[in-house]
């Protein structure tokens, strides 16, 4: 079984989908080991406490520098022996040191389809710019931001009488489906990176069909 750390920042519904996928017997060679937030106001601690997970608050505001607030998130993750770091809505930027030491091991959910708007509020990014579809992508984390191999995305139309509220909230539905399915790829041994592409093994490709694109028509 391997051992999950979540790090957070907010509301934590992409803990939860984790949460609640693990229990279903979808994700099924993972547990969380422990849920870390940056940001004592966080609910998704309160969404830990009640499926008593293991929860710390690491405030990075109580550090001088961010080596020292990412030791102390390292030192948590390797009491609890993880195997792999989820970012589920995690709000800071991690160093080369962090993700030399969990060297592919990390893996993000970002609210645009990378490689465009990347940082920080992608959906608004994309809503912006007048794109005619925007997305989510899940991808390994490397040292550059949000520019590592990408695992599997979804597209999501942008409406023509969709404001930016309406647009998050269609993405944020679809983050909610592929990234428990890439923690399951992951943990089931079926990713492989090669180069700056990632391959799919022993997969079926029949079960793919609804998740590489996704939006709200019927598909037949």
């Amino acid at each position: 079984m391997k051992k999950l750390g979540i790090l957070i920042s907010g509301s934590g519904t992409n803990l939860q989908s984790i949460i609640d996928n693990i229990h279903s017997g979808y994700i099924k060679n993972g547990e969380i080991a422990i849920v870390i937030s940056n940001n004592p106001e966080a609910y998704g601690l309160t969404r830990a406490q009640k499926h008593n997970i293991p929860n710390i608050v690491i405030n990075h505001k109580d550090f001088q520098n961010r080596e020292d607030f990412e030791q102390k998130i390292i030192d948590e993750l390797e009491k609890f022996n993880v195997d792999y770091v989820i970012l589920a809505g995690f709000m800071r930027v991690l160093t080369k040191k962090f993700i030399s030491y969990f060297h592919n091991r990390i893996l993000n959910i970002h609210p645009a389809l990378l490689p465009c708007f990347p940082g920080t509020d992608g959906q608004k990014q994309a809503f912006d710019y007048g794109v005619k579809f925007s997305g989510c992508t899940v991808h390994f984390v490397d040292e550059g931001t949000d520019t590592g191999p990408i695992i599997i995305q979804a597209v999501v139309p942008v409406l023509q009488n969709d404001n930016v509220e309406t647009l998050k909230k269609r993405i944020l539905a679809q983050e909610h489906t592929i990234f428990p399915y890439a923690i399951k790829l992951l943990l089931e041994d079926k990713l492989r990176i090669v180069g700056r592409k990632v391959e799919i093994i022993n997969e079926q490709t029949e079960n793919l069909k609804d998740i590489f694109l996704i939006n709200p028509f019927s598909i037949t």
